[in-house]
């Protein structure tokens, strides 16, 4: 059991990497005060800036940071400092509102622009809207500073955007760039972040839009309750993909487990379970923790892994009927050691702890803590920001992951949380 000496350290640990290691590397070095919004495209070592691009789904994701940041309840922010942060959210949102949409009352957001807001393809002849997740974040992002400032603009685009994007999966008309998926598939990811997306645009709702409100715990509901009987097999285990008419497969498109999207989307699942008054769900949902926690370790070398058989260890299985394009990610970087998935594993398994008091979740805490805390962040005193990626055996590589950009979201917003969480641990003991 963690006693109260030990939360107060680990928090003190936690505060310390935020306000120290995470925002003193971005602030001001993300500031764009000339056209508002975000520069984020630095180099894996966070010692270079790659270019002035501005991917969508990073600005939005920037907005929810820096609103969450002003409206937080972790007490170590002067009102001064909230100010700025709210300041800085605001840039972002004028940014947004005015550069990405792909056309005016067209809501579908490019997924690239240049530094000025001008839209930009990924390639010849590619479309902007690359992305559907990149409208999410925004949705995401203006959810925040809406429910943080109660300004009606930015929440009446986030609910354009939002029933768009809806409309839109529901019709099979979206793309999933960085990863592309035919429409024979599903993707856990979908139900997955609209579980999300629309739990974030709630906050705003519930003070500006009550009827609205309910529509989207409703969604939260279907798409949580989607995730756990489709995607979820009797073992515990979240698929990845699954047939359109949902089924599971046996290629390895079929049988193979991403763990950082299950521990991330553990605690969206048990968000949508308090909000929905479902705590049947939660006991299942502790277990496909412990399940991905098993699965995606990985014992030769420690962390855990980037892909893994829904049995544990590397992908397996034949190739039949499946473009294997869809699978590169998963045949040459399955043991890739990545940054977010080891901050998403700190909280998720810190707050399955605080819930069920189980210390095998306290276990994974620490195991997961010891090595993330010896592999990604940046030893050079001038950066301290993690590092993004590993090879396996933990050794530096430098390649892109998912988008060319250094992003804060994963540690900063699990940061929060944690805080959030010891402060309510301390202050209840």
């Amino acid at each position: 059991m963690m006693d109260y000496t030990q939360k107060q350290t680990l928090y003190g640990f936690y505060q310390n990497e935020l306000r120290q290691n995470i925002l003193g590397y971005w602030l001001p070095r993300c500031e764009d005060k000339q056209f508002g919004g975000f520069i984020n495209c630095y180099s894996n070592d966070g010692t270079r800036l790659a270019s002035y691009d501005k991917y969508t789904w990073s600005q939005g994701r920037f907005v929810w940071l820096f609103s969450r940041l002003a409206g937080t309840g972790v007490p170590m922010f002067s009102d001064e400092e909230r100010a700025r942060f709210l300041a800085l959210a605001k840039s972002g949102v004028d940014f947004l509102m005015k550069n990405c949409l792909i056309a005016e009352n067209d809501w579908r957001c490019s997924f690239l622009m240049e530094r000025d807001g001008t839209h930009k393809t990924v390639s010849e002849g590619a479309p902007l809207d690359m992305s559907i997740y990149a409208d999410c974040f925004v949705i995401l992002g203006f959810g925040m500073y809406s429910a943080v400032t109660e300004e009606r603009a930015p929440f009446e685009f986030a609910k354009k955007l939002y029933l768009s994007a809806k409309e839109r999966i529901a019709g099979g008309k979206f793309n999933t760039l960085p990863y592309p998926l035919s429409p024979c598939y599903r993707a856990h990811g979908i139900p997955m972040i609209m579980n999300n997306t629309a739990r974030e645009l709630y906050r705003a709702a519930e003070k500006l839009d009550i009827e609205f409100a309910a529509l989207l715990r409703a969604d939260i509901e279907a798409f949580a309750q989607d995730i756990l009987t489709n995607f979820t097999d009797e073992k515990d285990v979240i698929h990845e993909i699954i047939t359109s008419d949902n089924k599971f497969f046996p290629q390895i498109l079929g049988q193979h487990q991403n763990p950082g999207h299950t521990i991330e989307d553990v605690w969206f699942l048990l968000d949508a379970a308090s909000l929905c008054g479902k705590e049947e769900w939660k006991d299942k949902i502790y277990r496909i923790a412990l399940k991905a926690l098993e699965n995606g370790w990985d014992n030769d070398f420690g962390g855990i892994l980037h892909f893994c058989s829904i049995a544990g260890g590397e992908p397996i299985g034949d190739y039949t009927g499946v473009e294997k394009e869809t699978m590169t990610s998963q045949l040459t970087g399955w043991g890739d050691k990545l940054w977010w998935i080891h901050s998403e594993a700190l909280y998720s398994t810190l707050r399955c702890y605080a819930e069920t008091g189980d210390s095998k979740f306290l276990d994974w805490h620490n195991r997961v803590f010891e090595y993330t805390y010896k592999t990604f962040p940046n030893t050079d005193p001038n950066v301290r920001e993690w590092k993004q990626i590993r090879m396996r055996d933990g050794k530096p590589q430098d390649k892109v992951v998912a988008l060319p950009v250094k992003d804060p979201f994963h540690i900063a917003r699990n940061l929060i949380l944690i805080l959030e969480l010891l402060e309510k641990q301390i202050y209840a003991t």
